[in-house]
């Protein structure tokens, strides 16, 4: 069931007849990350897909977005061996040793149907913290193969403390019948980074 998101996306231009930016549909942050300060930190930015296109034009979009507000950006696949990505008890390493304070997550989760999400989601064991996410985004990649006239992609985005391996902020965005790839990934990282600045993050991480 597991398919690449471009394949997907390539199947989209062909049918998709209106372009809508992403859309935030469910915020969540944490009541600690008003103690988490990463002004002038390294801050890693992770695409979790298993497109390695994808992957590499994302985070390196997301690193653009983030160092622009004063963070230290850094794509993961530049810091972590491809081999390695997707096992978190090893993949922890790299981000410990890469002196990452934090790690910022976009995950495709729907191209067909959008989930609800709620504190309750958030609070899961699945997304308390860093590397237990980590192993559980990375087993949850799904992007349904079928290709209808109107489509929602749905991506959740998280950030979490490497240090207090701790979730501090979390999100899903909707985009409707995106075109292309590359403007759909820049649009996204930029969304995202300008909603924790909405949520008083960008503000409390900027230099």
């Amino acid at each position: 069931m597991k398919r690449a998101l471009s394949g997907t996306l390539a199947a989209l231009v062909a049918t998709a007849t209106v372009f809508a930016a992403p859309k935030f549909t469910s915020v969540w942050k944490a009541p600690i990350a008003n103690e988490v300060s990463l002004a002038g930190k390294k801050v890693a930015a992770l695409v979790i897909s298993n497109d390695e296109a994808l992957r590499m034009s994302g985070e390196e979009a997301l690193v653009r977005e983030l160092t622009s507000r004063g963070l230290q950006g850094v794509a993961s696949y530049r810091i972590v061996p491809r081999e390695e990505l997707t096992a978190p008890d090893k993949a922890k390493g790299w981000f410990e040793r890469s002196g990452v304070e934090g790690v910022v997550a976009l995950r495709p989760v729907s191209a067909e149907k959008v989930t609800t999400y709620t504190p309750d989601t958030w609070s899961s064991p699945y997304y308390g913290t860093l590397w237990g996410y980590y192993g559980y985004g990375w087993s949850s990649v799904y992007i349904p193969g079928s290709v209808r006239e109107d489509r929602i992609l749905v991506v959740e985005t998280t950030i979490y403390s490497v240090p207090r391996n701790a979730l501090l902020w979390a999100a899903t965005s909707e985009t409707k019948n995106p075109k292309e790839l590359g403007r759909f990934v820049q649009d996204l990282a930029s969304a995202c980074v300008k909603e924790l600045q909405k949520q008083g993050l960008a503000r409390q991480i900027q230099k």
